[in-house]
């Protein structure tokens, strides 16, 4: 029988140069998958889960446990609001992602669980629903709402977070020449240690230093001058703190700049690291370097990626 399936990338909050407020999402070169795939199909009770994928085992065993679950119940709660019926699922989870990993896995198992459950049920909700109750879900585990990884994961490109006037995010134009080379570690970084290491107050030079950097940033992606775009592309705000939890982080970054890239930087919370280069085979002597001499054990990766435009892929099988 014909089921619902939903794949959501991988993404990167906040970009270096917009704590909390920029994301954006990652498509390898190659046809590696790099994101979640949750597929909803008939069942014949309200609600079954089950998991695979590389990563799968790390996991919770209970199944209420798991954010797909907590998903579920956001999208159930809506379908009651609006007074619509639910029909009895079953969901499967393709862990593709790490926990923990600074590439949005917690945001892609959401994206795609809440996309998958909206097109079985006819696509009930609007893109800004979708996307508020991804946003919720996330903050469940991180704490506060941010949509850094949701907005980027489910909509595609580089996202800035608006949060004004009913605008949730907007895009900012991408860089189609630059490459990210992204890489996980195989280590975990919990998005909670990594903001409890944060200081609760800031400069006022690295509050102007952050609001200077993010807003040339974006001028700058808008007008197409890359090389000031990368100029501004650092982190006065977590990079200072948190590379101390990432082993070998200066390592990668001193080797990054004898290549010529244009940036590195801190993947969400990390522990994965990015790269930004413009020649494909110094980035893939990047990548190679890094499969060496910073991926630690044999749950570590590192791809390749351009920026992935369309987002979230929702399609019925």
């Amino acid at each position: 029988m014909a089921f619902v399936s939903a794949y959501a990338p991988a993404s990167i909050g906040n970009v270096s140069v917009g704590f909390d407020i920029l994301g954006a999402a990652l498509k390898p070169i190659t046809d590696q998958v790099l994101g979640d795939v949750v597929e909803v199909h008939d069942g014949n009770a309200e609600f079954e889960l089950s998991c695979d994928g590389w990563y799968s085992g790390k996991l919770p065993a209970d199944y209420k446990k798991n954010i797909v679950y907590d998903a579920f119940e956001g999208f159930r709660d809506f379908m009651k609001e609006k007074g619509l019926p639910m029909k009895p699922l079953r969901m499967v989870l393709h862990k593709n992602l790490p926990v923990g990993s600074g590439l949005g896995s917690s945001a892609s198992s959401i994206v795609a669980a809440v996309a998958a459950l909206d097109a079985f049920h006819d696509n009930p909700m609007t893109r800004d629903e979708a996307l508020r109750l991804m946003g919720k879900l996330e903050g469940k585990i991180s704490g506060s709402v941010h949509y850094d990884n949701a907005a980027p994961c489910y909509l595609g490109g580089i996202q800035l977070m608006v949060q004004e006037r009913n605008i949730i995010s907007e895009r900012v134009p991408a860089f189609p020449d630059w490459y990210w080379v992204s890489c996980y570690p195989g280590i975990q970084v919990s998005t909670s240690e990594a903001r409890s290491i944060l200081p609760k107050e800031y400069s006022r030079s690295d509050a102007i230093t952050f609001a200077r950097q993010l807003a040339v940033f974006v001028q700058a992606s808008h007008t197409g001058d890359d090389l000031l775009a990368a100029a501004v592309l650092r982190d006065v705000i977590a990079e200072p703190y948190r590379q101390k939890l990432i082993p070998g982080f200066a390592a990668v970054r001193e080797y990054a700049q004898s290549m010529g890239a244009l940036a590195t930087g801190i993947s969400g919370s990390g522990p994965s690291v990015f790269i930004v280069m413009k020649d494909l085979e110094k980035a893939e002597q990047v990548q190679e370097w890094l499969k060496q001499n910073f991926i630690q054990n044999d749950d570590g990766f590192c791809n390749i990626c351009r920026i992935c435009e369309e987002g979230t892929v929702v399609a019925w099988l």
